[in-house]
C-alpha cells in the first residue's frame, strides 16, 4: 500500500480539522468578531494553528454548569471568558515581556457561550503575544 509523503498527510489532517471546525459553525460565525444569537450551549471548540496551518490543535471547552472538557486549564479559561462576557476581543490578558520574533499563530473559537453563537478568529505575531493577550484560554 502506498501512502502519500508525510507533509501531504499532515496537510490532509489539517484540512480535515479545518473542515470540521467550519462545518460546526454557521456561515455568519466566520467573521473576525463575535457573532451572537440565542441557542443551546454546546460549548466552544478552540483551535490554535501555526503559519499556513503547518500544525493545528483543538479542544472542546464547556463552562456551564461547571468547567469541563479536555482543556488543561478549563477553570482558568472559563473564568477569563466569564470576565470578558464571552467576548474574545475583551480578554484581560496580562503584561508580559515578549520578543518581536515573527512566528504567526492563528486562533479561533466556534460554538456557543451561554447560549450565544460564537465565531471568532485572530492571528497573533507569536505564541508569547497570544498568551499575553488571551491568558489561559488558548493554553492547550
Amino acid at each position: 500500500m502506498n501512502f502519500p509523503p508525510r507533509p501531504t498527510r499532515r496537510a490532509a489532517v489539517a484540512a480535515a480539522l479545518l473542515a470540521l471546525v467550519a462545518s460546526t459553525a454557521p456561515a455568519a460565525a466566520v467573521s473576525a468578531g463575535p457573532v451572537r444569537a440565542q441557542g443551546p450551549d454546546r460549548g466552544l471548540f478552540l483551535t490554535v494553528s501555526g503559519a499556513d496551518q503547518s500544525w493545528i490543535r483543538g479542544v472542546r471547552l464547556r463552562c456551564m454548569p461547571e468547567p469541563e472538557g479536555v482543556h488543561p486549564e478549563a477553570a482558568g479559561a472559563c473564568a477569563a471568558l466569564d470576565a470578558a462576557d464571552g467576548d474574545f476581543d475583551r480578554l484581560a490578558g496580562r503584561s508580559k515581556a515578549c520578543t518581536k520574533r515573527s512566528e504567526p499563530i492563528e486562533v479561533g473559537a466556534t460554538g456557543s457561550w451561554h447560549g450565544r453563537t460564537v465565531g471568532w478568529r485572530k492571528t497573533y505575531p507569536n505564541a508569547c503575544l497570544l498568551d499575553a493577550a488571551t491568558g489561559p484560554v488558548f493554553r492547550f
